[in-house]
């Protein structure tokens, strides 16, 4: 250092967040690289050794297993409900579909035996119960998530299907019509970006229907989806009045404050009351919002994932959209 030259303040946040995004934001040139590292056995043993890596994983996945996920869940419990995603998607294995309903199973007695059954609930992907399991696929998902269901209204808690790709969305949406028939509490995801949502949020939004109202995160083509992110809002608020003007139940799962005070304002223009929808965010993003949000009185969910397939789900995740990396390191850097 030059005498007398002041040492350099600190970098703000936001300052740290603007470094972040020079760095990521060629990162939408790896989507391709990210998925193949995604099928790469050698990418998983070098991420899964990398020290950082680990940390960053562990601040958004509860844990490898069970037992290491239900201290955090208690945790959550305290102020806030939750929906429990047992890591696995795209499976094309019965033997492995099977093996995911049976730890769907566990998961739900263990939260009957600690007293969970009404704060907390579980997340399904039906590909990895076995819906693209050759030409009898969507019934073995049927049966499977059925199971799911039986355990889940055994302890008296619910069961949301989560929504993948555009391509699946009839597929899932048939087999919630049908698991409805006999567990009317079974929610559905559907994605605001998609050109069709806002229909299919009409088509939800009777009694007793309940729907997680999210933007959307996999990368697909403008024919069937928003690409601008002012048109996906649009298109968010469109779908969210829908679903807050219906007799159903909202679940709104965005991180954007301007959505979350939309979602308010919708909310008491139609007369709900706090009991009448909630907020859902994931497990280690915006923490301080999530309890501001409680503490006023608001019901919040929070989506945690835990299993040891975190490697596959989080490469996926960026390769679907790219910019979550600096969405991930804005929240590490912040802590809100």
């Amino acid at each position: 250092m030059r005498p007398g030259r002041s040492p350099a303040p600190p970098l703000s946040p936001s300052a740290l967040t603007d470094r972040f995004a020079h760095v990521f934001f060629e990162v939408s040139m790896l989507r391709k690289p990210l998925l193949l590292a995604a099928r790469s056995a050698t990418c998983r043993t070098i991420v899964e050794r990398t020290p950082l890596t680990r940390g960053l994983v562990h601040r958004f996945v509860a844990g490898s297993t069970l037992d290491e996920a239900l201290p955090a869940v208690a945790s959550l419990a305290q102020d806030r409900y939750i929906t429990l995603d047992f890591l696995g998607e795209d499976t094309t294995d019965l033997a492995q579909a099977t093996a995911t309903v049976t730890a769907y199973q566990a998961l739900l007695a263990a939260l009957g035996e600690a007293g969970l059954g009404d704060r907390a609930e579980v997340s399904v992907k039906l590909s990895a119960v076995g819906q693209f399991l050759n030409a009898d696929g969507e019934k073995i998902a049927l049966d499977n998530a059925r199971r799911i269901a039986e355990a889940a209204a055994a302890i008296g808690t619910t069961v949301t299907l989560d929504m993948e790709d555009h391509t699946t969305t009839d597929s899932t949406l048939g087999i919630l019509r049908d698991l409805r028939e006999d567990f009317p509490f079974v929610g559905a995801v559907l994605q605001a970006y998609l050109r069709r949502t806002e229909a299919d949020c009409r088509d939800l939004s009777g009694a007793g229907s309940r729907v997680r109202l999210c933007k959307g995160a996999y990368d697909e083509p403008s024919s069937v989806a928003y690409r601008d992110k002012a048109e996906v809002d649009k298109a968010y608020v469109r779908a969210l009045r829908v679903l807050m003007e219906g007799d159903g139940y909202p679940m709104v799962a965005s991180h954007d404050p301007r959505m979350v005070a939309i979602a308010g304002e919708l909310a008491a223009a139609n007369g709900r009351t706090a009991d009448d929808y909630e907020y859902q965010m994931l497990y280690g993003i915006r923490d301080a919002e999530q309890v501001r949000l409680a503490a006023e009185g608001k019901r919040v969910r929070v989506y945690v994932p835990y299993g040891d397939e975190w490697y596959g789900y989080y490469m996926r995740r960026l390769a679907e959209r790219p910019a979550n990396m600096l969405f991930l390191a804005r929240s590490v850097i912040t802590r809100n």
